[in-house]
């Protein structure tokens, strides 16, 4: 499987409260599996210094890339640039490019102290570009700041996507039949154990007419998916 690990760190108690759902997880996690990037962790924690702090120094020794959303707006609870700027002991500073971008995307006047905040990251930090309201999220050593809002978010991660660096890409294969999971757990442990590095994941699934069972068979090797998939498809039939 791929050497080249990931973790998204969601910051933000609108989340945590229900009042906002997460589809950045989601779609950040496709985006990698498409680079050969293997996403090992999602966690959601609250707009505090010390999470933010602690998650961050952990995450980034332990996974090749991190990536945050949300907490880089122009608001007091906006704390991740400058939480991120202590985790690494960096100085919080106004970034002179990203101040530049903002001022000339205000009209006179409008740039006012509350948004002048969002020009302040970690010094030495990479910019990333935002083209829908210009302000910029960043990269600082193997973390990724975006912003919180779906649309810009996505916007930040294609800027940023042909600069990652990935492993070998995992494939997969879904097949769907009507049998419950239980009938068929121990056949689908002995097909995963009969191939290197494959994984074999069963979800079942209820609607009104029938029940049943999804298996994803992942492998970075396609002849062995096929292969598996041929063995499943007999016993399925048995």
């Amino acid at each position: 499987m791929s050497s080249y690990t990931a973790a998204i760190i969601v910051i933000g108690d609108e989340i945590l409260s229900g009042r906002t759902k997460d589809s950045n997880s989601h779609f950040i996690a496709k985006n990698l599996l498409e680079e050969g990037i293997k996403l090992e962790e999602i966690i959601v924690i609250k707009d505090d210094k010390k999470t933010i702090i602690d998650r961050i120094s952990n995450y980034s020794k332990k996974y090749t890339y991190i990536f945050t959303t949300g907490g880089i707006g122009p608001t007091h609870d906006d704390i991740t640039s400058e939480s991120i700027s202590e985790a690494f002991n960096l100085s919080y500073e106004i970034n002179e490019d990203a101040f530049k971008i903002l001022d000339a995307y205000y009209p006179n006047g409008e740039f006012n102290e509350s948004r002048q905040r969002m020009a302040k990251m970690p010094v030495g930090s990479e910019l990333i570009l935002n083209p829908i309201t210009a302000a910029p999220g960043f990269k600082i050593k193997n973390v990724y700041v975006f912003a919180g809002i779906p649309k810009i978010m996505q916007s930040m991660f294609h800027s940023i996507s042909s600069k990652l660096k990935g492993g070998i890409i995992i494939k997969s294969k879904t097949i769907t039949c009507d049998i419950g999971e239980g009938k068929i757990a121990s056949d689908l442990s002995q097909i995963e154990k009969q191939f290197l590095n494959m994984k074999i994941g069963s979800y079942p699934y209820f609607n009104p007419q029938s029940f049943g069972t999804s298996i994803v068979i992942r492998s970075e090797n396609i002849d062995d998916i096929d292969l598996a998939l041929e063995k499943l498809t007999k016993i399925i039939k048995q």
